[in-house]
């Protein structure tokens, strides 16, 4: 079990906030771009 700290991140390209690794992006982790649904919906808007 990894510990949270451990895991990766990335900043989300709409809103610009880091988030972290999720169970449910385990197998398509490297084209994950975006924290939530709203910001990808968003993706052209700049903030969410």
């Amino acid at each position: 079990m990894r510990r949270k700290g451990d895991l990766p991140s990335k900043v989300c390209e709409t809103c610009g906030l880091p988030f972290s690794w999720r169970k449910k992006w385990e197998r398509d982790w490297d084209n994950v771009r975006y924290c939530s649904e709203k910001c990808r919906r968003n993706k052209g808007g700049g903030t969410a």
